[in-house]
């Protein structure tokens, strides 16, 4: 992947995720980590190679988009709406009833923490941390196929982080594919997922199965 003329950000890689499977993606700052969360759920394209998700190749975006729950770094929540709609927002393009997705929207929103108060406020008036909980939920809330995460737990305490990452691991027991790009070392040794680590645009993982912790070339394993 390059942007333009500019130098490649991220080569060589070759890569498949199972369906259901959990891993961390780590690396040091300006390795390539959000570029390649940004391939994966599909706001980018890659200059040479290809990408499919779900068996299908990526010229069906708008459909294979609706099953991808995204967590930003920048939140991207809709300030015109408040908390609990934004959450709802998912569900409602679904045609679920509306009374079901604001139950379930309300109902998330307290598990994250968002008390009964913040449901109708808007984003704007949330701390950064609130508004990372709001993000949350709203990526989560319609059980996508796929959820990738960027930093989810940088804007808050370490007691809401291991909740957070409770959430992510049901959600991976209902069948979400889970992809979470951290720095929290002390986070991804405590859940022990198999680490994927970027460094200088390529890509190893650290598979923790084998005890070892030793980054290994995907290449090398037969990924």
């Amino acid at each position: 992947m390059r942007y333009g003329n500019g130098p490649q950000i991220l080569h060589g890689i070759d890569l498949d995720l199972e369906q259901g499977s959990f891993h961390f993606l780590t690396g040091p700052s300006g390795a390539g980590k959000s570029t390649l969360l940004r391939l994966m759920y599909l706001a980018e394209r890659p200059s040479e190679g290809n990408i499919s998700l779900f068996g299908h190749d990526v010229q069906s975006l708008g459909r294979l988009r609706r099953h991808i729950g995204v967590v930003f770094q920048e939140f991207r929540l809709l300030d015109h709406l408040s908390a609990v709609d934004n959450v709802a927002l998912p569900l409602r393009v679904t045609g679920i009833k509306e009374e079901t997705v604001m139950a379930n929207a309300a109902e998330l929103l307290r598990w994250v923490g968002l008390e009964e108060k913040h449901l109708a406020a808007q984003p704007s008036t949330l701390s950064g941390g609130q508004q990372q909980r709001l993000a949350i939920a709203r990526a989560v809330i319609g059980r996508p196929a796929l959820l990738i995460a960027d930093e989810p737990t940088g804007n808050v305490d370490d007691a809401m982080a291991m909740r957070l990452m409770y959430l992510f691991e049901e959600l991976n027991r209902l069948g979400t594919t889970v992809v979470i790009a951290t720095h929290n070392q002390a986070l991804i040794d405590h859940f022990g997922h198999p680490v994927l680590y970027l460094e200088r645009g390529a890509l190893t993982r650290i598979d923790r199965r084998n005890g070892e912790g030793v980054p290994v070339s995907l290449e090398e394993e037969g990924e």
